[in-house]
C-alpha cells in the first residue's frame, strides 16, 4: 500500500517539478495542467473513523468515495508523519523515529551528550520545566535531508506553509517543512482563506504548493476519545472547512486532504504502567517513544534479558522486536540510515489491540489521555487521501 511518504513527491510531480514521480495519480485535473496544489493535513483524522462517522462528514464521505486509503507509516505519530510528508521518506530515511527519541551526540559544539528529544516540542522529554533544545540540537542537523518544499521552491514553485503561529519557527517545522514562506493563522476561517489565497497566486509559469495544518480533531480525540460526541462534532467542523475550500478552489488547482495517523480509544484496563513494573525496567537505561510504541535502550550486557522480560511480561499486548529484527521486518521503511538506526531502541515494542505502555511518573499528562496512536492497527495506520480539483 502507498504511504504518506508518497504524497508530497506526487504533488510536486503534478506541478511538473523534475525529480519527482506522481505515483498517486494526482494529475489529470479538469482543464488540463495543474498550476497549484494544496496539501491539507488534518491531524488524527483516520480513514476508518471517517468511514464510521460519515453521517457527520458528508463532504469528506463524498470525496472518500472516489479517494483512496494510505498507510501512515511507522510509528504512526505526528512528528514522524509530518516529516514523511515533508521529505517524501519513511522514518528510516529521515531519522525522526518517534514522538520522543534518543539522539546520540551531534557534531555540534553545544550538543548534549545523549538526550531523549521530544520531537513535537523540541525539548528534553519528560522534563517538568522544558528547555528549548533548538540551539543544542539544530533541527537541520537532526533531520538533514532536503525537504520536498525546498526542492520545489528551488524549481520556481511558490511554496507556502499555513499553520498556527506557534509553529512558525518550531523545531519540527525547521526539520520537516523548511524551505517555504510561513503564514501563521489562528482559526479555521483564516486557515481556509490562506489556502485559497495561496492557490490563487499560482500561474502556469509560477505554480504554487501550499501545505496547511489543522490539529483540533487530534486534541479532542486524545482528550475525549476518537468517535466521542466532541470528536464527531469537530469532524463536522472539519467537513465544512474542506467543503468550503473545495468549492473556492481556483481553476487548475488541487486540494489533497490527508491525516497523519488515526487513533484508538483505551482506558485504565488496557494500561501497562512501565514506571510501576520493575521487571520491565530491569536492565533498561533509557525509554523513548510514546504509549503505543516504545523504544527501549538496554544497559551494557543486558539486551537478552531485556528482550526476554518485555516479551514475557507483555505477551499478546505488544509486538516486541530487537532493533535488527524491526529493521529487517521493514518497520521503519526499506532503507534505514545510520543516524536513524542509532535512534531506534535496542528493543521496540508496538502495542496491539487497545493496549498502552504508559509511564505514569514521567508522562502523567500522556498517561491520562483517552485516545492514542503510534502502532500498527488499521485504526492507527489507515489515513485518507481525498482529492478535489478546481
Amino acid at each position: 500500500m502507498s504511504t504518506l511518504a508518497d504524497v508530497s513527491p506526487s504533488l510536486a510531480a503534478a506541478l511538473g517539478v523534475e525529480g519527482f514521480t506522481d505515483t498517486l495519480g494526482i494529475g489529470g485535473g479538469v482543464g488540463g495542467g495543474i498550476r497549484g496544489v494544496a496539501l491539507l493535513l488534518v491531524d488524527g483524522m483516520g480513514a476508518d473513523l471517517v468511514a464510521e462517522h460519515a453521517d457527520h462528514a458528508p463532504a469528506l464521505a463524498e470525496l472518500a468515495a472516489r479517494g483512496r486509503t494510505l498507510d501512515a507509516g511507522f510509528p504512526s505519530t505526528t512528528a514522524v508523519s509530518v516529516t514523511s510528508l515533508g521529505t517524501g521518506l519513511p522514518a528510516g530515511g529521515h531519522g525522526i523515529v518517534g514522538y520522543s527519541m534518543a539522539v546520540p551526540p551531534l557534531d555540534h559544539p553545544d550538543a548534549p551528550a545523549d538526550v531523549v528529544l521530544n520531537t513535537l516540542r523540541w525539548c528534553a522529554h519528560g522534563s517538568t520545566d522544558p528547555v528549548d533544545l533548538r540551539r543544542e540540537l539544530p533541527p537541520e542537523q537532526v533531520q538533514p535531508v532536503p525537504t520536498v518544499l525546498q526542492r520545489a521552491a528551488r524549481a520556481g514553485v511558490t511554496v507556502t506553509t499555513v499553520a498556527p503561529e506557534i509553529q512558525r519557527r518550531s523545531g519540527l517545522t525547521r526539520a520537516a517543512l523548511r524551505g517555504c514562506r510561513f503564514r501563521g493563522v489562528t482559526a479555521l476561517g483564516d486557515l481556509g482563506a490562506a489556502v485559497v489565497e495561496a492557490l490563487g497566486e499560482a500561474t502556469a509559469d509560477e505554480p504554487a504548493f501550499c501545505y496547511a495544518y489543522h490539529g483540533d480533531l487530534d486534541m479532542i480525540g486524545h482528550a475525549h476519545g476518537p468517535g466521542s460526541l466532541p470528536w464527531r462534532l469537530q469532524l463536522g467542523v472539519v467537513d465544512r472547512l474542506v467543503a468550503q475550500v473545495a468549492e473556492d478552489l481556483p481553476p487548475d488547482t488541487v486540494l489533497a486532504v490527508v491525516a497523519d495517523h488515526g487513533m484508538v480509544a483505551t482506558d485504565a484496563g488496557w494500561r501497562i504502567d512501565l514506571d510501576t513494573t520493575p521487571a520491565l525496567l530491569r536492565g533498561v537505561r533509557r525509554l523513548a517513544g510514546e504509549a503505543r510504541v516504545r523504544h527501549v535502550f538496554a544497559a551494557d550486557g543486558a539486551l537478552e534479558d531485556v528482550v526476554a522480560a518485555w516479551r514475557g511480561e507483555l505477551g499478546d499486548a505488544a509486538r516486541v522486536r530487537t532493533r535488527d529484527e524491526a529493521i529487517a521486518d521493514g518497520w521503519f521503511g526499506a532503507e534505514v540510515t545510520d543516524a536513524a538506526r542509532g535512534r531506534i531502541g535496542d528493543v521496540v515494542a508496538a502495542a496491539e489491540g487497545n493496549w498502552t505502555l504508559v509511564r505514569s511518573r514521567i508522562e502523567p499528562m500522556e498517561t491520562a489521555l483517552v485516545g492514542h496512536h503510534g502502532s500498527f492497527t488499521d485504526a492507527e495506520q489507515h489515513v485518507p487521501l481525498l482529492l478535489a480539483h478546481g
